[in-house]
């Protein structure tokens, strides 16, 4: 039975088998007379216009944190992670691909540590402000990171939330997750047979305090920023990965915790030790 917990602080805001691989696009529209086009809504809701900006004040007072925190019974300190004399950034760039077979060996808990620093991890800590290394809009950081973990070594299977401040991973869920975690991916091989599984949700009151439409095209294109810098130091460290927008919303909200409301999983990726093949991945 998995040991479910809940964070510390209010700072999310207001409120057994094998899966089978479907298709990557997911569910359809029926057709192109659907009368509700939420995208193009979204698309025009969350415009700037010069008339639109005037007048606008923020409350400081109701500005929520940038981070969650957890417990800290049963946390895990990652190892320091290295900061100089990486791999060369135009070679990864160049060799960037979305790899979907994995060796299923395992990760070390150092390389884990490595990859969730580089996505998304602290790189300045001053008096006023912390900084990251991806973008945020407003630096107000809306991006939580959680892993779903299958191997790794020294680290139990079951869900895990990154600490960014302590560089620590605190545990969400206990037990294996493989199953769940591959259904809520749309029911794709990928996240089952994959080391562990990273899911970013947005904690919307973060960026909408002060973004309150526009905020949400910010924390899409951050959860983005984010992905990438995981595939490229993946790569850097000899390991795959795949990124995954097409997921079950409730599904993975169920799998970290968070309520679909206030807190929602935006994005995945897998990370895995790489399968060697001489067949080129898919981009």
């Amino acid at each position: 039975m998995s040991d479910d917990r809940s964070p510390v602080d209010g700072t999310t805001g207001e409120e057994s088998g094998t899966a089978d691989k479907t298709a990557a696009d997911g569910p359809r529209a029926e057709g192109p007379g659907v009368a509700d086009r939420p995208g193009e809504s979204f698309q025009r809701a969350t415009r700037y216009e010069r008339q639109s900006l005037r007048g606008w004040r923020l409350d400081w007072e109701r500005q929520p944190s940038d981070h969650k925190e957890y417990p800290a019974d049963g946390r895990v300190p990652l190892p320091e992670p290295l900061r100089d004399d990486g791999p060369g950034l135009w070679s990864l760039l160049q060799r960037r691909r979305s790899e979907r077979r994995y060796a299923q060996e395992g990760l070390t808990l150092a390389e884990l540590g490595q990859v969730l620093w580089a996505g998304d991890g602290m790189t300045l800590v001053g008096a006023d402000m912390a900084f990251r290394s991806a973008p945020s809009a407003g630096a107000l950081y809306p991006i939580e990171t959680y892993v779903a973990v299958h191997r790794v070594a020294d680290l139990a299977a079951g869900v895990w939330h990154y600490d960014v401040r302590r560089h620590a991973l605190d545990p969400v869920r206990t037990g294996d997750v493989r199953v769940e975690t591959a259904r809520a991916a749309l029911d794709q091989q990928i996240a089952l047979t994959a080391d562990a599984v990273l899911l970013w949700t947005a904690v919307f009151a973060r960026t909408t305090w002060k973004y309150p439409q526009r905020g949400y095209r910010y924390m899409y294109m951050e959860a983005g920023h984010i992905a990438q810098n995981t595939a490229l130091a993946a790569l850097g460290l000899g390991l795959a990965t795949c990124q995954i927008a097409a997921l079950y919303d409730d599904e993975a909200n169920a799998l970290v915790g968070a309520d679909g409301g206030r807190e929602s999983v935006l994005y995945m990726s897998t990370l895995a030790r790489r399968r060697e093949t001489t067949r080129e991945p898919r981009s």
